[in-house]
């Protein structure tokens, strides 16, 4: 565990290997099993956790008891309510385990230490931050612009690997269209194949 996390730290910014261990000192290793909820609407989030293994959905559940998908988080990323976790108020989202876990957590205090004694790490989490936000607002405009097709052939694109990893009613749900028409999109690229 910590491979993960060393190289997603060490793609962004220079970390000595002194700076690691204790970086590891901070984090708490976490095995979550596969329909187990790491955040539940409601709750405070606790943690920020890094995906070593596995992948979860952050969604809520609307008045029809649909469940709209925020997103997905798989190895190599981070996941919580961040809004939550920064200022202790009740989250709105619930985060679930769609694969068996693993996961690095870190409280809110240890994340203030973490940037205080490592500062460099401000500056990978401002690169996480910025990149994140442009996702979201690219993501946005794609849901008011783009077709089905080409929102799901985006995702097929951008992220190969999690088609046969995630259940299609949940892919449908992220891409904000029904199942039904997830499955028209795919048989008409699998014709045109």
């Amino acid at each position: 565990m910590f491979e993960l996390l060393s190289q997603s730290i060490k793609e962004k910014v220079l970390i000595t290997e002194d700076e690691f261990n204790f970086v590891k000192t901070l984090f708490i290793p976490k095995k979550l099993r596969k329909r187990q909820y790491l955040l539940q609407e409601g709750d405070v989030c606790r943690y920020t956790a890094f995906v070593e293994k596995g992948i979860l959905r952050t969604f809520t559940v609307d008045e029809k008891g649909n469940e709209p998908i925020l997103q997905f988080s798989m190895e190599g990323w981070w996941i919580a309510d961040l809004y939550s976790f920064l200022t202790s108020e009740p989250s709105n989202y619930n985060i679930e385990a769609l694969e068996d876990c693993e996961l690095l957590l870190i409280t809110q205090p240890s994340w203030e230490i973490l940037l205080e004694k490592i500062p460099v790490l401000e500056r990978y989490f401002r690169i996480l931050v910025q990149n994140s936000l442009i996702a979201t607002q690219r993501r946005l405009i794609g849901a008011m612009s783009e077709t089905a097709e080409e929102k799901y052939t985006k995702l097929i694109n951008n992220f190969p690997g999690c088609i046969q990893r995630i259940p299609q009613r949940m892919i449908a749900s992220y891409l904000g269209i029904t199942p039904e028409t997830l499955s028209r999109i795919r048989s008409q690229i699998a014709s045109r194949k």
